[in-house]
């Protein structure tokens, strides 16, 4: 997908999420994420969103830390959010192609571009985090793009837990296969992912017997994949299910 592909993405999301928190009351539980409030998750996305977007506007080429949301609550919190959410996609949308900036793990570029990284990143934040604030609204979720959901598959599978910090790893080498079916072009998007004590490492392709394979559509194993729903079929070592479940949260 493209950079405009992501940002247009990043924009309709952003929308969605604020009319679902809206429609639902900041007081309402999100079920996908049992120990926040609708509040909570405002709070969290708006404040990811204003971090990102000082690494772009600003040129910061080092880590910071994510800052608090504001003590706002209710029709306040949700225009917030929106103000917050509108001055991202500003931000990106204005940015130059060039914008040197700290990212954390690769583009989806050659050569790498910041730009694309945090317009996709946010993209798929924001998706995520959409589809929370609709469980917690309730009604029939907003349908996730397959091209899309195989884009963020890959994200999470060769961007997140590429790094050291992950913590999906086994005292024994195996290998996990990921298959998303359905695509857009009728082909399945295939990845194999070794893990071991160390970082789990990912290649886009069917490289090596399997000791499971999880697979679905795209967009529900998007979203099994980010421990929102469950994992459409599971064939082989179900534990390998029960791993990443525990320990794949991304913190």
């Amino acid at each position: 997908m493209k950079t405009a592909e992501f940002l247009q993405a990043l924009d309709q999301e952003g929308r969605l999420l604020a009319a679902a928190a809206e429609e639902a009351g900041t007081d309402a539980v999100v079920p996908t994420c049992p120990d926040w409030r609708v509040r909570d998750l405002l709070g969290h996305t708006g404040a990811v969103h204003e971090w990102a977007a000082s690494f772009v506007a600003d040129g910061h080429t080092s880590p910071r830390p994510i800052g608090d949301p504001p003590a706002l609550d209710g029709a306040e919190l949700v225009a917030w959010y929106r103000d917050g959410h509108r001055r991202l996609v500003d931000t990106l949308a204005g940015a130059p192609a060039a914008v040197a900036c700290w990212t954390f793990h690769p583009a989806p570029q050659d050569p790498p571009s910041p730009l694309a990284f945090w317009t996709r990143r946010q993209a798929h934040e924001t998706a995520v985090h959409r589809f929370d604030a609709e469980q917690a609204r309730g009604g029939t979720p907003t349908p996730i793009d397959g091209e899309f959901a195989v884009d963020g598959i890959d994200e999470l599978l060769r961007g997140f837990h590429a790094r050291s910090r992950s913590r999906v790893r086994t005292p024994d080498p195996r290998v996990l296969r990921v298959r998303a079916t359905g695509t857009a072009d009728g082909a399945d998007a295939v990845w194999t992912v070794r893990l071991s004590d160390g970082p789990p490492v990912t290649v886009r392709e069917a490289s090596a017997a399997a000791d499971a394979e999880l697979s679905g559509p795209a967009e529900m194993l998007y979203l099994a994949l980010w421990n929102r729903v469950p994992v459409p079929h599971v064939t082989g070592d179900d534990s390998l299910v029960a791993l990443w479940r525990d320990t794949s949260a991304i913190v």
